[in-house]
């Protein structure tokens, strides 16, 4: 488990992907604890719309970028990766560049979950000049059949002649097999530019990868005078907010039930389209039944409490889309592990 205390740089500035968001109360304070989705929630810069415009995953403008070396299209990869930011999960966010006689003439981004990686919208949008040109891509491309086939095959096909690389895949089942076909079809490739950025933007899924845990987040509130507080500006909850955005790049938010108690609605993003998280609630040793708030908004997540008393939740609140699950030990180990 990583525990990972958010500076104001990176959590609390500005607008910004297994995850998990939970929120301990214990008078008068209040920590939240978050497990980040297949990303890391990085100070967030939206990408310019002059360079995004076209078709959704494709269609950019082109632009060409004379004498710009190689690092410059990882970071541009980088960028339009992130435009995925809450939505990929569990797979972890990508962004692709074809680049042909110094001009960029596809890019692409992995939109979500069982849809087409980085490479293959990048291709798309390249279309035929694909043939001799060079593909940056911020995560090493995949050479096994999942929901989608393999970009290796993808790349091979279109003819690329050189791959760039940021980092190599962590997940056991793609590691350095990627790159490995791809020499093997007599492509050129070159592993490990801007790999310490590739490896920030999905931090959290590497530690997936690595330790088959999910990454947690510590968010807190603290007043001016110093003091945990349980209170959220009114501009941070609101689209745009710097809570509202967090809150859509993480699969679940864990909450103390004593909050509940105390009028607390449950988080919700009001980012537009944005993935709601699965809210976790723990009751431990309640002294009465608890009252789950409903969620009303057209994408409302799903709410599990987890308790050691099977009656610690009033019936009439045991509805569609909120279940109980009974646990022997009640401690953040036990969550984490159900989480996973």
């Amino acid at each position: 488990m990583h525990l990972q205390k958010p500076s104001a740089s990176r959590y609390s500035l500005g607008p910004s992907n297994f995850s998990t968001l939970a929120t301990e109360q214990q008078q008068p304070k209040l920590v939240s604890f978050t497990i980040l989705r297949s990303g890391l929630c990085i100070s967030s810069k939206r990408v310019s719309t002059s360079l995004t415009s076209g078709r959704r995953h494709g269609g950019f403008v082109r632009v060409r970028c004379v004498g710009k070396d190689d690092g410059f299209y990882i970071r541009r990869c980088v960028e339009i990766a992130r435009k995925g930011i809450g939505c990929t999960s569990p797979n972890p966010m990508v962004g692709c560049v074809i680049v042909k006689d110094g001009k960029i003439v596809g890019e692409g981004f992995h939109p979500k979950a069982g849809q087409p990686h980085a490479e293959v919208f990048a291709l798309r949008d390249a279309g035929n000049l694909a043939e001799n040109a060079t593909a940056y891509v911020s995560l090493e491309p995949c050479n096994h059949y999942g929901r989608t086939p393999p970009c290796t095959e993808a790349l091979i096909k279109a003819k690329v002649k050189k791959v760039v690389v940021g980092m190599v895949d962590r997940n056991p089942i793609v590691a350095s097999e990627g790159v490995n076909r791809l020499r093997a079809a007599g492509i050129d490739v070159t592993v490990g530019v801007e790999e310490e950025l590739c490896k920030k933007l999905i931090e959290a899924w590497i530690h997936q990868m690595l330790t088959v845990k999910p990454f947690v987040t510590l968010r807190y509130s603290l007043s001016i005078d110093g003091h945990f507080s349980d209170q959220l500006g009114e501009e941070a909850t609101k689209s745009g907010g710097y809570y509202s955005q967090l809150l859509q790049e993480y699969d679940a938010v864990i909450l103390s039930s004593t909050l509940l108690r105390e009028n607390f609605s449950l988080p919700v993003s009001e980012e537009p389209g944005a993935n709601q998280p699965l809210q976790l609630i723990i009751a431990r040793n309640p002294s009465s039944p608890i009252e789950v708030p409903v969620l009303t908004t057209e994408a409302s997540s799903k709410v599990v409490v987890f308790t050691d008393n099977e009656t610690t939740v009033e019936p009439e609140t045991a509805q569609k889309g909120i279940e109980t699950v009974v646990l022997d030990g009640m401690n953040l180990i036990t969550i984490l592990d159900y989480c996973k």
